[in-house]
């Protein structure tokens, strides 16, 4: 069978999604980190430096452009509030 690449995420440099890897949930380009796994760093108070100790190391230009997607995502008029 043949293994399914990661999909960019129209809009974004570094959102990609791919069913075969974390249930599809939107992910960082070239890492394991999902989305939320960052907005859930974010919102305990984490800076970027202290993402990338504990964790591994990513672009810090990603951070805006997962708070963008998030955005997005809540501003959608289908997604339950």
């Amino acid at each position: 069978m043949a293994e399914i690449l990661d999909q960019e995420v129209p809009g974004y440099k570094w959102i990609v999604r791919n069913p075969e890897k974390f249930g599809g949930k939107p992910v960082i380009k070239g890492t394991r980190f999902t989305v939320s796994f960052i907005l859930c760093c974010l919102s305990e108070g984490m800076t970027y430096e202290e993402i990338i100790r504990d964790y591994s190391e990513f672009p810090r230009e990603v951070l805006p452009e997962v708070l963008r997607f998030a955005s997005r995502v809540t501003d959608d008029p289908d997604v339950a509030a």
